[in-house]
C-alpha cells in the first residue's frame, strides 16, 4: 500500500493503474462501516484508493473541526489489512491554497435537513469530492448511505457536471442495538451511548407504521418524534418524510420516502436514516 500526501504523486501512481478504479473518500477516524464501502470497492475493483482528509470547508463555524478525531495509523493499519493500493493523505493547504474561491454548489439540494442546521456544509462536501474525483480519476466512488442527503446530492453533481463516476451505495453499517456506526460516535459518554439508540427506535417505529400501510407522512413523523420525546437525553434537531429525490417534505406518500433525523446527545450531534 502506497501512502503519499501530494498530488503530483498521486497523478503518476493513478497512471500506472489499468483496470477500473474504485474510490472511497474518507475524513479519517475509520470504522467498520468505512471498512465495508473499501470491501465493497475490493471486490468489484481492480484497484482501489481511498482519500483521508479531515475538510474543513464541510464544517460550519463552532462545529468539531479541532476536535474531530484523527487516528491516521490505526486506520494506515486498517486500510493496509483491507488491502487498499493508495492512500492520500493531502494538506489543507494543498486543497485549499491561498486565494481559493472557487466553489461547487448543489443549490436546492443542500438547503433542507443538514443543510439548514449546518449552513455551508454541502458547498464544502460538493467541492471537496469534486477536487477528489479530478484527483483521482475513478470509475467508481464508494459512499454509505447513512449520509443520506450527502448521496442525493453528489448523484445530482455527478449528473449535472457530468462526472464520468458511477456512484455506488453502500448499506448503514449498525451496531448490535441499531446505532448507525460514525466517527462521532466516539463523543458519547456510557450514558448518551446507551440513550443513543432511540434513533433506531424511532426509524423503525415510522417504518412498521408504513410497513402496515400508513401513507400520511405527518403521521410517521409524529412518531419518530414522539419517541425520541421519551429518551430525556435526546435533543431533537429535525424529523423528516421527504421525497428521496427533491427532499422536499411529504404530505402524502406514494411509492417511497426517505425517513431522516438528526438528534444531539452531549457534544455529539447523530443522524440516521431509511429509505423506504
Amino acid at each position: 500500500m502506497q501512502v503519499i500526501a501530494s498530488l503530483g504523486d498521486l497523478r503518476k501512481i493513478r497512471a500506472s493503474m489499468r483496470g477500473v478504479f474504485g474510490l472511497v473518500p474518507t475524513m479519517g477516524a475509520l470504522h467498520p462501516g468505512h471498512a465495508s464501502l473499501v470491501q465493497a470497492a475490493r471486490k468489484e475493483c481492480a484497484h482501489v484508493g481511498v482519500s483521508i482528509f479531515v475538510n474543513p470547508a464541510q464544517f460550519s463555524p463552532g462545529e468539531d473541526l479541532k476536535n474531530y478525531p484523527r487516528t491516521i495509523q490505526r486506520d494506515l493499519d486498517l486500510l493496509e489489512n483491507l488491502g487498499v493500493d493508495v492512500v492520500w493523505t493531502p494538506t489543507a493547504e494543498s486543497m485549499y491554497p491561498p486565494h481559493f474561491q472557487t466553489w461547487v454548489r448543489v443549490e436546492a439540494l443542500e438547503l433542507p435537513l443538514e443543510g439548514s442546521s449546518r449552513p455551508g456544509h454541502f458547498r464544502g462536501v460538493a467541492t471537496v469530492v469534486a477536487k477528489l474525483f479530478n484527483c483521482f480519476r475513478p470509475d467508481k466512488a464508494y459512499f454509505g448511505q447513512k449520509d443520506a442527503q450527502q448521496v442525493v446530492v453528489l448523484k445530482r453533481m455527478i449528473t449535472d457536471l457530468d462526472f464520468p463516476v458511477e456512484m455506488v451505495i453502500c448499506p448503514t453499517v449498525r451496531d448490535s442495538d441499531g446505532l448507525a456506526l460514525s466517527s462521532r460516535n466516539a463523543y458519547l459518554n456510557p450514558e448518551e451511548r446507551k440513550a443513543a439508540a432511540v434513533l433506531y427506535r424511532a426509524l423503525n417505529a415510522a417504518k412498521e407504521q408504513f410497513r402496515k400501510g400508513e401513507r400520511n407522512a405527518e403521521v410517521l413523523r409524529s412518531t419518530m418524534r414522539s419517541i425520541l420525546q421519551s429518551e430525556p437525553l435526546a435533543g431533537e434537531q429535525y424529523v423528516s418524510a421527504a421525497d428521496p429525490e427533491t427532499l422536499g417534505e411529504l404530505h402524502t406518500i406514494n411509492d417511497h420516502v426517505l425517513l431522516s433525523l438528526a438528534v444531539r446527545f452531549g457534544k455529539a450531534r447523530l443522524i440516521d436514516n431509511f429509505l423506504l
